[in-house]
């Protein structure tokens, strides 16, 4: 025992009496990083997939210096999200990012995952991202497209069908379109990021194998219009989302398409949704 102390210190002091050797260690060609968050919603794309409930969100990026990255993401769902599981989403991504022009071209694959579902709610979907900076913004422009899958299919017509548990067209496949942009600009000399948000949707118009779309009404906009209140490691966040899917729209989609799946109003009404994020 008393070896082990003493060995353990010598092993201190060498380090502190060394600190030249230490700092020309070359940098790890890898990096980790990663969040743990809480948000009192859940939205995909403007649409709640937690009931409007809380949520518990994590998630983490291994990258290497190349510019190749793979990373994990997860969420509990409830109600029109749940695709019959395990309530939970597990996105698997890998991607590679290259720097372009002072911005960057990300370039990827997400694989979403409902552990313990049906095999046929999980898809993947490719992305390109554009990244960079004018004047005090920062800004990204993506698009997502999700080929022809069978999660993705139009296996309900309407909402009725989905309550009765009765497949219009089994084994239908569809593809998804996503288009979005964001932006984000730090206010000088305080901790406050203003951020924005705006995106498109163009995919299956019923509903896919457990009463779900991923483009519910099949095309429609999603936005978000907020701040971030950065503390070290912890942000605190408060946004305006909201979509243009009005209740005469989702009207056949009910009763999925609503809180508890009781078809009185609507999951993708206009929310005021807060974050609490730990960054590590």
């Amino acid at each position: 025992m008393f070896m082990r102390y003493y060995l353990a210190c010598a092993a201190i002091g060498l380090l502190a009496a060394t600190p030249a050797m230490a700092q020309e260690e070359p940098a790890s060609p890898i990096t980790v990083t990663g969040s743990v968050g809480l948000v009192s919603d859940y939205r995909f794309r403007g649409v709640s997939q937690s009931d409007e409930q809380l949520a518990i969100q994590g998630g983490a990026t291994i990258s290497h210096e190349s510019g190749a990255y793979v990373a994990f993401w997860g969420s509990n769902l409830s109600g029109w999200g749940t695709f019959g599981g395990a309530n939970m989403e597990l996105d698997i991504v890998a991607g590679y990012k290259l720097p372009i022009s002072g911005g960057a071209l990300d370039m990827g694959v997400t694989w979403y995952m409902y552990p313990g579902g049906f095999d046929n709610t999980d898809f993947f979907e490719p992305y390109v991202k554009l990244s960079g900076t004018t004047g005090p913004l920062n800004l990204l422009a993506g698009v997502a497209y999700a080929p022809k899958q069978e999660a993705l299919g139009n296996w309900y017509l309407n909402g009725t069908s989905a309550f009765n548990g009765v497949y219009d067209v089994p084994g239908d496949k569809n593809d998804n379109l996503y288009i979005w942009g964001d932006a984000s600009t730090g206010i000088p000399n305080t901790p406050l990021t203003l951020k924005g948000h705006i995106g498109y949707s163009n995919g299956n118009s019923g509903l896919g194998p457990f009463a779900t779309s991923v483009a519910p009404t099949g095309e429609y906009w999603d936005w978000l219009v907020g701040a971030d209140f950065v503390l070290g490691p912890v942000t605190v966040g408060v946004a305006y989302v909201d979509t243009d899917i009005s209740k005469g729209e989702s009207a056949y989609l009910q009763p999925s398409f609503s809180k508890g799946q009781d078809g009185v109003g609507s999951i993708a009404d206009s929310t005021i949704l807060f974050t609490l994020t730990a960054a590590f």
